[in-house]
């Protein structure tokens, strides 16, 4: 399952509200570290199918969902368990760290 593009409109219904954890990416065309992790969340979101989801926020069109989460730096990821948030990560990470740091969370 590929990543999936979540926006201010559909965050409750994709994240919130999903039957699977999410991990959900705020990221930006114009940030490098999350340019980096981008290629490793695509291959763990067909890694994790079924089992976790994968989401990708972009801060500059979604400012009122980026507000509510607080969101100060990017790439800021968080996993969101039953409509909670149970973990979060700031910055660039390698592919084995993101996996093993899913891995704890869920």
């Amino acid at each position: 399952m590929p990543t999936i593009a979540v926006t201010d409109a559909n965050f409750d219904a994709e994240v919130r509200d999903s039957d699977l954890p999410v991990v959900v990416d705020f990221w930006a065309e114009w940030c490098g570290p999350c340019k980096q992790i981008g290629p490793a969340l695509e291959e763990l979101s067909e890694e994790y199918a079924g089992r976790v989801k994968i989401a990708k926020v972009n801060v500059d069109e979604n400012p009122e969902v980026t507000a509510a989460m607080g969101i100060r730096g990017i790439p800021a990821l968080f996993l969101v368990k039953n409509g909670q948030i149970v973990a979060n990560k700031v910055g660039a990470a390698p592919k084995a760290a993101l996996a093993s740091w899913i891995d704890s969370s869920i």
